[in-house]
C-alpha cells in the first residue's frame, strides 16, 4: 500500500472554490479499483490550508490516478488558486487499519 500526503495551501479568499473543484477529484478517485481511501483535511487554524490523505494499492494505482480525467481536469482549475506548489510525500502503509 502506497501512502501519499498532499499539502495544499490556496490563495485567501478561494477556499470555497478549492473545495468546490477538488470535489471532482475526491468523487473520482475513490470509484478508481486502486484507491483505498481519499481524505480531504482542512486545517482548523488556517482555512485555506488542505492536507490530502491517499492510500493506493500500489505505484502503478497513483501512476494510473495521475492520468485520470478528473485528476487532470481538478488541477488545471486548482492551480490558478494555489498560494504555493502542492507539496507531496510518499510513505509505505506497514500498520494500518486498511492492511
Amino acid at each position: 500500500m502506497i501512502v501519499q500526503l498532499v499539502s495544499i495551501e490556496v490563495k485567501p479568499g478561494h477556499a470555497a472554490e478549492f473545495v468546490e473543484a477538488f470535489r471532482i477529484n475526491y468523487e473520482g478517485t475513490r470509484n478508481e479499483p486502486g484507491n483505498v481511501r481519499f481524505d480531504v483535511l482542512r486545517d482548523p487554524e488556517n482555512e485555506n490550508s488542505f492536507l490530502i490523505y491517499e492510500v493506493f494499492t500500489s505505484e502503478e494505482a497513483v501512476d494510473a490516478h495521475r492520468k485520470t480525467e478528473h485528476y487532470q481536469e481538478c488541477v488545471r482549475l486548482i492551480d490558478p488558486i494555489l498560494a504555493r506548489p502542492r507539496t507531496k510525500v510518499f510513505y509505505k502503509a506497514e500498520m494500518a487499519e486498511f492492511l
